[in-house]
């Protein structure tokens, strides 16, 4: 069954559902959930080593979001090295990467009104980003679609891959899509559109950080085995147009220290001249914070006030809002990433170099090496096999050596502060080049670091200016965020007591303060409290699901469509 876009795929399954049949199939050699930087490289990788081998292969990639690049985030400056490998001849096919980096800062916010600007040499020497690109990734990643599809693959945007299939072995031979227009009630509506299972000699998933497949595939297969827990960041972005007289295109600025040092978290600040008059702008908060009254969101409002920052902004106009996790645990947490039928890689995973603040080309670099192993063993007539060889394939490539190098920072970061622990990593990296002859774990998990909120300093947030400083729902509505209202909700508690009854006592149910959508909410009738879910505004950011403290909220996809839809993001 071959469809040519999305309204025939609807159009068929509504022909399936009146016909009586539960779920249409179809065939493919590859599935590859996601359509990210590492989802769309391993497809067009694929297709490369196809050609050269002169055999059909068919591939198909499916999207969540309403687009390829509708739920993509990133800060972003993008390292070309797995784009120059993957399409050498990238400029000449119009790729979006149009502002090089001109110049390249470095703050340590000391207070609010203070700041030391750090010479060169005092920045870790990967942190550098001489040959870069300040980039929408988003951007990219439809530019890379438009590749993809050129080259055969089959792209299908606005459907969730939400449940891993297995065979009578145990092997992963696919997925199934979500189903649609399901009511909140469970019923089936006049919309209805039922799953489709999409069946394929290997999977790749390639759905981010915190994957809601992949996580279920580490747990089933076992593939953290002896490995830290993953560390985790909550990214929260915008986008400005400024003043021209006031834009320096090309110029990156990082930073840390303040506003999150007065809560002795980590994490960092940048800000990035992109084209057309726009800066990029944003903060990580590492999620191992300890203070449950800590709000990611309120600490970027406040980081935009610094001198540093704010004169950029007068004047200017606030075009775009989005935030995301990010799994910066680094080798020391990485899963094994191969298992019967299939291979998880990228963010999925947890690829990002940490100490270069980037992710992208390590999730190029790793859908690359997914398409070199699958492609060997679709010369195989054997199926669903374990690829194990991708292991051997990770560690002998620059990917491997990277992660290897850069295998200290959270444990640095989260032993000593930012602090001592960026002076840690600048050594560990300029002198030592990664080459430290020891591994520095971090077995904690990010949800298990919140002390009680009655040993926690309450932190007295500002209320927003609407100038600079906003608050969270008019940032929301920036992102696009729409989701159908009469659906079942994608945000679960596993116990729906536990809120009330458990975190809001002991840790003042932070759930209020890390969603940077205003999701959820304790809303006091009368006497007794409620929690209430409003998943209407979830940007699918996954921070729920990593930092509840009682590990109680699980995030699974939503119907198709829904979320942001990032323009430029």
């Amino acid at each position: 069954m071959d469809f040519g876009d999305v309204g025939d795929y609807r159009r068929a399954a509504r022909k399936v559902a009146r016909c009586g049949v539960e779920r249409e199939s179809m065939e493919f050699d590859v599935v590859v959930v996601g359509a990210g930087p590492a989802g769309l490289s391993a497809a067009i990788r694929l297709m490369q080593l196809a050609e050269s081998e002169g055999r059909e292969t068919t591939v198909c990639v499916v999207e969540k979001g309403s687009e390829v690049g509708a739920h993509i985030l990133s800060g972003a400056v993008l390292e070309p090295r797995a784009l120059n490998e993957l399409l050498p001849d990238w400029q000449d096919r119009g790729a979006p990467l149009n502002t090089s980096v001109t110049g390249d800062t470095f703050y340590f916010y000391t207070g609010q009104e203070s700041a030391i600007k750090l010479p060169g040499f005092a920045i870790p020497r990967p942190t550098h980003n001489e040959g870069n690109y300040i980039v929408s990734m988003g951007n990219v990643c439809r530019w890379l679609a438009e590749q993809a599809e050129g080259m055969g693959v089959e792209i299908y945007p606005g459907f969730t891959a939400a449940e891993v299939l297995f065979d009578e072995a145990g092997n992963v031979k696919g997925i199934a899509t979500g189903e649609m227009g399901v009511g909140a009630d469970g019923a089936h509506k006049d919309s209805y559109v039922p799953s489709m299972e999409l069946h394929a000699r290997y999977t790749v998933f390639a759905e981010g950080c915190r994957g809601h497949l992949g996580k279920q595939l580490i747990a089933h297969f076992n593939l953290d085995e002896g490995k830290d827990p993953q560390h985790y960041g909550i990214g929260i972005k915008e986008v400005w147009k400024i003043d021209p007289d006031k834009h320096q295109e090309g110029l990156v600025v990082h930073g840390i220290g303040w506003p999150l040092s007065e809560s002795n978290s980590s994490g960092g600040a940048f800000l990035y001249h992109a084209e057309n008059h726009e800066v990029y702008l944003g903060l990580i908060a590492d999620l191992n914070y300890s203070n449950p009254h800590l709000s990611p969101f309120e600490e970027f409002q406040r980081w935009k006030t610094h001198p540093k920052t704010a004169p950029y902004l007068e004047g200017a106009e606030r075009l775009a809002y989005g935030a995301r996790a990010l799994a910066k645990g680094g080798l020391n947490s990485l899963p094994k990433m191969h298992f019967p039928g299939g291979l998880i890689i990228g963010c999925d995973a947890g690829t990002l170099n940490a100490v270069k603040i980037k992710g992208n080309h390590t999730a190029m670099k790793s859908g690359m090496l997914a398409a070199e192993e699958v492609a060997a063993a679709l010369m195989s007539e054997t199926p669903g096999v374990d690829l194990a060889g991708f292991d051997t394939r990770v560690a002998n490539s620059w990917l491997g050596k990277e992660l290897r190098s850069s295998r200290n920072f959270a444990g640095y970061m989260h032993t000593f502060g930012a602090l001592l622990g960026s002076a840690a990593v600048w050594f560990d990296q300029t002198i030592m080049r990664g080459n430290m002859p020891f591994t520095l774990r971090d077995r904690k998990p990010d949800h298990a670091c919140l002390q009680p909120a009655s040993v926690s300093k309450k932190i007295a947030y500002p209320k927003p200016d609407n100038v600079i400083t906003f608050d969270r729902l008019s940032s929301v509505f920036l992102s696009n965020t729409n989701h159908e209202e009469d659906q079942p909700c994608h945000l679960q508690l596993v116990d729906s007591s536990i809120p009330i009854q458990i975190n809001l006592p002991k840790y003042d149910e932070p759930a209020q303060r890390y969603c940077p959508a205003g999701v959820y909410e304790v809303i006091t009738d009368g006497d007794e409290p409620r929690f209430q879910i409003n998943a209407q505004n979830c940007v699918h950011c996954k921070t729920c699901d990593i930092k509840d403290p009682s590990q109680n909220i699980r995030w699974v996809t939503p119907e198709g469509l829904g979320g942001p839809n990032y323009p430029n993001m």
